[in-house]
């Protein structure tokens, strides 16, 4: 069996310095936005991590369930630096909690209303004392030195509980 292993990297806040530079891309911090900004990057500057050498079945794969949610309420985690909660509407009657070590990229309030996607069928997980009930995908790379992440985001006419293929 193939266990999915999540990386999640030590990361010291810089938020001053993310939402700056938010800030230069879109105006101003006021007008700042989580859409992606239309700046070319140099991708000399881009590093990513390498694609894994072991294959996967289809079968494995297919075990894992990944679908359209939509962030209802968000909110920085108690005691936690990085921690972020979301309330999220996965197209059930429930509501799915999921943490994210993501607060060094996004203020709770710039994510409520957004569409993403999580993986909805892990085991839930205690961080802080609370059960994470999944994860949500984000896209980690390094740019000119320094980590990027950049939460999936989708289009919001796509339906909470969408599976995705």
């Amino acid at each position: 069996m193939v266990a999915f292993v999540p990386t999640m990297k030590t990361l010291e806040p810089k938020r001053a310095e993310n939402k700056a530079e938010k800030a230069a891309v879109n105006g101003s911090a006021e007008d700042a936005t989580v859409s992606a900004p239309s700046v070319q990057i140099d991708l000399s500057k881009v590093k990513i991590e390498p694609l894994f050498a072991d294959d996967v079945d289809f079968e494995t794969f297919s075990k894992s369930d990944f679908r359209v949610v939509k962030i209802e309420a968000c909110e920085a985690v108690p005691k936690s630096k990085k921690l972020l909660k979301f309330t999220l509407n996965d197209g059930t009657d429930r509501k799915r909690t999921i943490l994210s070590g993501i607060h060094e990229y996004y203020e709770p309030e710039e994510l409520v209303g957004k569409t993403c996607v999580a993986i909805t069928n892990l085991p839930p997980r205690k961080m802080m004392g609370i059960d994470s009930e999944g994860m949500l995908i984000s896209a980690v790379y390094e740019y000119d030195g320094r980590e990027g992440l950049n939460l999936l985001m989708l289009d919001d006419s796509i339906p909470a509980g969408a599976k995705l293929y």
